[in-house]
């Protein structure tokens, strides 16, 4: 960035009354005075991150201007940049946003590249309560356990599923606490046990009690979200939790035994669900969040320890469970296949034949023959 000059504009003076002097901000590398206040954004986000291992991204839209701007900075600060500009922007532009070696995303015009490059993250304690809001429109995508979708299905939600983790089933298992009598899955039986409903490890509990000849009629089933079940395990009001990573992972830190994980079990995937409204208009925007779900899931395999370090700090969650919860924790976004649609489908006839489910469902009509979320070629 240039320290420009002032130049007096007589014309301008004799035209106004009074001495005027313009700066010449032309001078500047991009030709603009948007270059200063480019810099201080960029540098004060790479400042902001300078001890951690993940570099801020970021992402801009523009008309021409701001983008070719934040370009240069970026690259003078060594930060990654994605642009979304209208394609009819002009070239002149165009080519020098790509000169400088930004990720170039050409939209049909500026509103879209707006609405492109505006992301809103919503937290959620759990998969069903992040599929109730995709039921009410204020989601577009969500990343949930395998069972949810499942009743959100059944109950009328109009999702479809787009992508998946792969299997991990260490990160779910039924647990006691330390000095609970309880030794195998079989001692359960007339036992209080909590897990929260429509939650993914509702499947596993099922599949548990199956394996010793139990079922949930056999246990006294108790509906608490994990911050409720929490208190109430700890106290002795139930006998054994059912419950999924970190939460699992910071209870055995605690010293909780288990009585048997996901393992041979269930597969315990994790799904991103989109929206089918918003599956079906906006298949460019959908498949540009998956790459960005991709490029996080590459770096958080490789930074487990800097992962635990970011989520420790906004989830009340300590460092050391959430390390192990990343260690269990499976990375890489795959497609959906029929393999996967079966054992969906799998899931639901469980659920309808133990009345989990009010009506019987169709795991595919959850699924876009289109495939817009397809890996790219």
């Amino acid at each position: 960035m240039l320290r420009t000059p002032l130049r007096h504009s007589p014309w301008l003076s004799e035209l106004t009354g009074s001495v005027v002097r313009l700066k010449l901000e032309t001078l500047q590398p991009t030709f603009s005075y948007k270059i200063r206040g480019a810099f201080n954004a960029v540098l004060k986000l790479r400042d902001r991150d300078r001890d951690r291992a993940l570099r801020p991204a970021l992402v801009t839209a523009s008309a021409g201007n701001h983008g070719r701007a934040l370009a240069h900075a970026a690259r003078l600060a060594g930060l990654p940049l994605t642009v979304y500009v209208s394609a009819h922007a002009p070239r002149v532009k165009l080519e020098a946003m790509r000169a400088e070696g930004v990720d170039l995303r050409l939209c049909d015009d500026y509103d879209a590249a707006e609405q492109s490059a505006k992301a809103d993250w919503k937290e959620f304690k759990h998969g069903p309560a992040l599929l109730e809001a995709v039921n009410a429109n204020e989601v577009d995508v969500g990343y949930v356990g395998e069972t949810p979708p499942v009743f959100a299905q059944a109950g009328g939600v109009n999702f479809v599923y787009v992508a998946t983790d792969p299997p991990a089933p260490l990160a779910e298992a039924i647990i006691v606490r330390k000095d609970s009598p309880l030794k195998s899955l079989a001692d359960l039986r007339g036992k209080k046990v909590a897990l929260n409903r429509g939650s993914n490890v509702h499947y596993l509990l099922v599949k548990a009690l199956e394996s010793v000849k139990l079922s949930l009629k056999d246990i006294e089933v108790l509906y608490l979200a994990p911050g409720d079940a929490r208190p109430a395990y700890e106290s002795g009001k139930v006998d054994a939790w059912v419950i999924w990573d970190p939460f699992l992972a910071a209870a055995e830190q605690a010293g909780s035994r288990t009585l048997v994980s996901g393992e041979h079990l269930v597969a315990n995937r994790l799904f991103y669900v989109a929206r089918r409204e918003f599956a079906e208009r906006q298949p460019k925007l959908l498949r540009t969040i998956l790459d960005e779900f991709q490029s996080l899931s590459d770096w958080e395999s490789k930074h487990a320890e800097e992962s635990a370090k970011i989520l420790a700090e906004s989830s009340g969650i300590g460092y050391e469970a959430l390390l192990v919860s990343e260690k269990r924790h499976t990375y890489g976004l795959q497609p959906i296949t029929d393999a996967v649609l079966d054992a969906q489908q799998e899931i639901a006839d469980n659920f309808r034949k133990l009345e989990l489910i009010p009506k019987d469902i169709r795991t595919r009509d959850a699924f876009l023959p289109a495939a817009v979320y397809a890996a790219k070629p």
